[in-house]
């Protein structure tokens, strides 16, 4: 997938950029403005995002390359321990992190468990991004409770810069223009380098996966809240039918035989109803006409299970 960009400039910079924190501060809504295009899925539950996702953005003097990373958070299955594994593994790796917090809500255990990593970890520069700004009343004073966790003993703070933003809102007033500020502030701290990258690409994410996400994204939004992490999506067929039509045949995994019956709902309105809303979606995405088949089917509990997230596509030591 792919978007234009001009040829680079002398003193060009690239690198990647992690975005890190813990669950559900707003990482891969951030990312895909950014990009302009939805790559990474987005749901009001915590612990959407199950794996790095990577987006590249092009401009004329720098291609940064993010990685939109699960939540930081205390895991309580292997699935859980594999996100939390891949977040610590992209800090290590990353050229700048960006810690993407929460400003509706003071810092807690988890965010300190955040901040903790990064001073273990991080030797790279730390960007803080105060996310939310524009549904707070003080941003500034919410936005001092998450810079003091990130200072040495000393008092010497560990970042290079905190900056106040909306991943929502408009980008040329208020909150939404600190957007543009930490994109400028990120670039400032990428390496000077050739692109890793064509000047357009966009995701290595390939379509049938996004479009699993697509689907797992209107479960988690149409379902009650014990449903949602118990599932995931594999697209067993995509295949473009014609030019105006792709097939797409998919199979939702769940753990207990409920959670099945949750999902199909009566005579099967559930899953028409969440068929409905990927397919639109999915369109967007392709650019054609699309035939949806969802299927239901039952894995024991998979989450817990090493032998099942291998087998579904998770990376687990």
């Amino acid at each position: 997938m792919s978007q234009a960009a001009g040829a680079p400039e002398k003193n060009f910079r690239a690198g990647f950029v992690a975005l890190v924190g813990k669950p559900n501060t707003g990482k891969s809504t951030l990312m895909n403005a950014y990009l302009g295009q939805k790559i990474a899925i987005v749901s009001p539950l915590p612990q959407t995002t199950r794996a790095v996702i990577r987006g590249g953005l092009t401009l004329p003097d720098a291609q940064v390359i993010f990685l939109d990373t699960p939540g930081i958070h205390q895991p309580v299955h292997s699935l859980g321990e594999a996100m939390v594994e891949m977040a610590g593994r992209t800090i290590v790796d990353a050229d700048v992190i960006v810690w993407v917090v929460d400003l509706t809500t003071p810092p807690d255990a988890a965010d300190e468990a955040v901040a903790e990593l990064l001073r273990e970890k991080a030797a790279v520069p730390v960007l803080l991004a105060l996310n939310k700004a524009d549904v707070v009343d003080d941003a500034q004073a919410a936005g001092r409770l998450y810079t003091d966790l990130l200072h040495a003993p000393d008092g010497r703070p560990l970042y290079a810069a905190a900056i106040t933003l909306s991943a929502t809102a408009r980008l040329d007033r208020g909150p939404g223009a600190g957007r543009q500020a930490l994109l400028e502030a990120i670039i400032r701290c990428l390496p000077e380098s050739p692109p890793y990258y064509p000047d357009d690409f966009l995701t290595d994410q390939p379509l049938r996966a996004i479009a699993a996400e697509l689907v797992r994204e209107q479960v988690m939004r149409s379902t009650h809240n014990e449903i949602p992490h118990a599932v995931t999506v594999l697209v067993d067929e995509f295949k473009e039918r014609s030019a105006e039509m792709t097939y797409i045949a998919a199979t939702i995994y769940v753990e207990h035989k409920s959670q099945k019956g949750i999902l199909l709902g009566h005579q099967g309105r559930m899953v028409k109803k969440i068929g409905r809303a990927a397919r639109r979606e999915i369109e967007a995405l392709v650019g054609t006409r699309v035939y949806l088949d969802l299927w239901v089917k039952v894995r024991k509990n998979w989450r817990k299970d090493p032998q099942a997230l291998r087998w579904l596509g998770y990376r687990v030591e």
